[in-house]
């Protein structure tokens, strides 16, 4: 997926030459002791078949599990997690990083079948688990990419409500399904917009905004927003122009009585991976061009003016993993951060983004009713609503990203 060009700076893992899913043959091994002024492959015990390990001018090389690793020799000395440099009670560093010799190098290497040791000038040894290195080393987060058929063929089950409130193996589902789909449903929900608090605090603080805490509207325009119409709405993210978007949206509807209001999903992250697959300049473009969005809003006693500043796409620049898209065409502002030069290259890139959000392969169309609740990966996944009749009333709010990630990693899930 994300991450095929591999930034240099953190040395990502590079798999081993090999057909994917085949490993290739694991290396012979020696055990000993060996000076850290030879430049050459060392390995463990022979019958091991597990690593190998070479020094090189600033940095060691380590192949283990299949999987090729590179440690700056700072790196490896300023991670010790010996009692003198890190307090294990808190999970933080003692060690002064300030301290260490820019130009330390390890003045021994030995390697077992499950532990690194390295030896330093001051005498100061180091060890690594094997296993440990190589999980610091994989930084690319579990997704599922998927378009409405996808997603379909996936039958990915919704958890009961009761499941989810009590239960932990109910909670680690849901948040299983949302890590990887960016979506998720709680159904048998009191239609209450006090039972969807309480579900939404399950899992996170709830983000208080300019909407307030828990937000409940009908189509009343009570706010200076679409959403509180009866009109379409086509697929975007929220609030983009806040400088960090609300992470996570919540959406229940208490009642309608009508027709239409069917929610629009499409999966941001598919769709961006369509676009860098055929046109990677442009998919570049929009990860580096920064667009201003706006909100100014005079209804009632409500008055706000946010400003958010970021790129469409967003990427970590060390694996180039996308980890946030800003859609939002409705409060898109006066582009005035792009130059003469490159404004057309940005909009034809737009229009390829926009033109694969668009595809109706990648549309996923549900009917929110009363009793089954929706959370949403606002920094993922687009929503959209087709226009309705009658009385509609939802409520919802905002999760703290933090949060929710939190929650997930005390289950044992990787987030």
């Amino acid at each position: 997926m994300w991450g095929r060009r591999l930034a240099c700076l953190l040395e990502v893992p590079a798999r081993l030459a090999g057909s994917p899913g085949r490993r290739s043959p694991r290396l012979p091994c020696d055990r000993r002791t060996v000076p850290a002024a030879a430049a050459r492959w060392h390995h463990t015990a022979p019958g091991s078949l597990e690593c190998a390990w070479q020094l090189h001018g600033d940095h060691l090389e380590l192949r283990f599990a299949n999987t090729l690793m590179r440690f700056d020799f700072v790196w490896l000395r300023d991670h010790c997690r010996s009692a003198s440099c890190y307090n294990a009670k808190t999970n933080q560093r003692s060690l002064d990083t300030a301290s260490v010799d820019l130009a330390i190098r390890p003045k021994a290497v030995r390697v077992d079948e499950t532990t690194l040791f390295l030896t330093w000038p001051d005498g100061h040894v180091t060890r690594y688990g094997l296993e440990w290195l190589g999980k610091k080393q994989q930084v690319m987060h579990p997704r599922i990419l998927w378009n409405a058929e996808i997603y379909r063929q996936a039958q990915v089950p919704s958890v009961d409500c009761r499941s989810f409130l009590e239960t932990d193996e109910g909670l680690k589902e849901f948040l299983q399904n949302f890590l990887l789909y960016g979506i998720a449903f709680v159904e048998n929900v009191t239609p209450t917009k006090e039972d969807t608090e309480i579900l939404a605090e399950r899992i996170s603080l709830i983000r208080e905004t300019i909407y307030g805490r828990m937000w409940y509207f009908t189509s009343d325009f009570s706010r200076g927003d679409t959403a509180y119409t009866k009109l379409a709405l086509d697929r975007h993210t929220d609030t983009t122009y806040f400088q960090e978007p609300c992470g996570i949206q919540v959406f229940h509807c208490l009642k309608h009585e009508g027709t239409g209001g069917r929610t629009l999903l499409v999966d941001g992250f598919y769709a961006a991976e369509q676009v860098l697959r055929r046109a990677p300049a442009q998919f570049e473009l929009l990860s580096k061009v920064p667009l201003k969005h706006e909100y100014v809003e005079n209804v009632g006693g409500c008055h706000n003016h946010m400003i958010g500043v970021g790129p469409v796409l967003n990427v970590y620049p060390w694996n180039n993993e996308l980890y946030l898209i800003r859609y939002n065409n409705y409060d898109r502002a006066v582009i005035n951060t792009v130059p003469y030069d490159v404004v057309h290259r940005w909009y034809a890139a737009h229009r390829t983004l926009t033109t694969e959000l668009r595809r109706p392969e990648n549309e996923l169309w549900v009917k929110l009713k009363p009793g089954k609740a929706l959370f949403v990966d606002n920094w993922r996944v687009l929503h959209g609503r087709e226009a309705f009749t009658g009385y509609r009333q939802l409520c919802g709010c905002y999760l703290s990203r933090d949060d929710v990630l939190n929650t997930a990693r005390l289950l044992g899930l990787q987030a």
